[in-house]
C-alpha cells in the first residue's frame, strides 16, 4: 500500500460543519445545484459497491433533475478513489462513495495522499455490508463454539483465510484471538476469486469475507457453511446465523460500512440537499430491495452521525492495528 504523506496525529471532528457565515450564505444563494454530478466510486466496476453506487445514483439523477456520471476510480483499499473526491473542487459537483476503511483503517497502516478530517466531508452512511465467517469442506465445526474449541484443542491448527494483511477479515480474526485466546493461522490472499475458489475445495478451514451473491450461492448448495456474520442483528436471509455479538465476541462483530463523501469545503448547504436526497433514496423500495437482495442492509441518517460513527471506528482499529502489530502489505 503506497501512499505519499499523512500526518498519523489527528481526530475526527466536524469541522465542515462550521464553515463561516459568509460561505454558508453564498452556498444558499449563489451557488445551486450542479447540472451534472460526478459520483466516484472507490471499487471496480462490476462488484457489489459498484452496482449499489450505480443504483443510488440513478435515484439522485431522477429526483434531483440533474446528470450523474458514475466514475470507478479503484486501488488502495479505496484510498485512491477518496483521494480524488478530496482533491475535487468543493463545488457539489463530485460526489464519492467508498467504504469508510480509508478513512478509519488505512490511516493506521501507512502514509495517505489526503488528510481525511480536513479534506474529506461524510454526507450519509448508505448501507453495512456484513462479515461472514464460513466453514469450507475442510472444517469438521458444528458450529462457530465447536469452532473455537476445536482452535483451542489443536492450536494453530485452524486456517483462516482472508482478503489480505489488515482487511477487515484479518481485523475481525485478530479481534478473535484476542477475546477467545485461540491460535489461529491467518491465511492471507489478495482479492476474492482465488480465495473462494480455495474455500470451496478446502484449502483451508474458516473464510471471513462480505456477503456477495455468489457466496450466497455456494451457501445455498451447502458446499460451504455460515457460522456467524459480523452485523448489529441476524440477517434475514440467514436468520438462523448468530452475530459475533450474540455469541458473546463484540469486539469481533464489526462490518463494512459504505457511505457518500464529498470534498470538505462542499457547501454546507449542498452537503445537507445530498443527505436528504439520499434518505429519501435509500427509502425506496427499489433500492432497499436492491441492496437486501446482496445481504446489504441500508443506513442512512444524518452527516453529524456518520461522522461520529467514523471517528469511533477510526479509534477502534488504532487500537487493534497497535496490539495485533498488524502491517499492510
Amino acid at each position: 500500500m503506497n501512499f505519499s504523506r499523512f500526518d498519523m496525529h489527528f481526530s475526527f471532528k466536524p469541522m465542515w460543519f462550521v464553515a463561516g457565515a459568509a460561505l454558508c450564505a453564498a452556498a444558499a444563494g449563489a451557488q445551486g445545484q450542479p447540472k451534472t454530478i460526478r459520483l466516484i466510486v472507490a471499487y471496480p466496476a462490476g462488484g457489489v459497491s459498484d452496482v449499489v453506487a450505480r443504483a443510488l445514483g440513478d435515484k439522485l439523477a431522477t429526483q434531483l433533475g440533474t446528470i450523474v456520471v458514475v466514475e470507478n476510480r479503484a486501488g488502495a483499499s479505496g484510498a485512491i478513489g477518496m483521494d480524488a473526491v478530496a482533491k475535487a473542487a468543493p463545488d457539489g459537483a463530485t460526489l464519492g462513495f467508498s467504504a469508510i476503511s480509508p478513512l478509519v483503517l488505512s490511516p493506521h497502516l501507512g502514509k495517505l495522499p489526503f488528510d481525511p478530517q480536513k479534506d474529506i466531508a461524510p454526507v450519509v452512511s448508505v448501507m453495512y455490508s456484513p462479515v461472514l465467517l464460513i466453514a469450507t469442506p475442510a472444517s469438521k465445526s458444528k458450529d462457530f463454539r465447536a469452532l473455537v474449541a476445536d482452535a483451542k484443542a489443536q492450536p494453530g491448527a485452524v486456517r483462516w483465510a482472508t482478503s489480505g494483511p489488515a482487511s477487515l477479515g484479518h481485523i475481525v480474526l485478530e479481534q478473535l484471538r484476542a477475546a477467545a485466546g485461540v491460535d489461529i493461522t491467518h491465511v492471507p490472499y489478495k482479492g476474492g476469486g482465488q480465495q473462494l475458489n480455495d474455500a470451496l475445495g478446502g484449502q483451508f478451514e474458516i473464510l471471513s469475507t462480505n456477503a456477495s451473491p455468489t457466496l450466497t450461492s455456494h451457501i445455498q448448495s451447502g458446499k460451504l457453511r455460515p457460522l456467524a456474520v459480523g452485523a448489529p442483528a441476524r440477517l434475514e436471509s440467514l436468520p438462523q446465523v448468530p452475530t459475533l455479538g450474540e455469541l458473546g465476541y463484540n469486539a469481533a462483530n464489526i462490518n463494512s460500512q459504505f457511505g457518500v463523501f464529498a470534498p470538505a469545503a462542499t457547501p454546507p448547504a449542498l452537503v445537507a440537499k445530498y443527505n436528504a436526497e439520499i434518505n429519501k433514496a435509500l427509502a425506496s423500495p427499489e433500492l432497499r430491495a436492491k441492496l437486501t437482495a446482496t445481504d446489504n442492509v441500508p443506513t442512512g441518517g444524518t452527516p453529524a452521525a456518520f461522522a461520529k460513527e467514523i471517528a469511533s471506528e477510526f479509534e477502534s482499529n488504532g487500537r487493534i492495528v497497535k496490539a495485533a502489530n498488524i502491517k499492510a502489505d
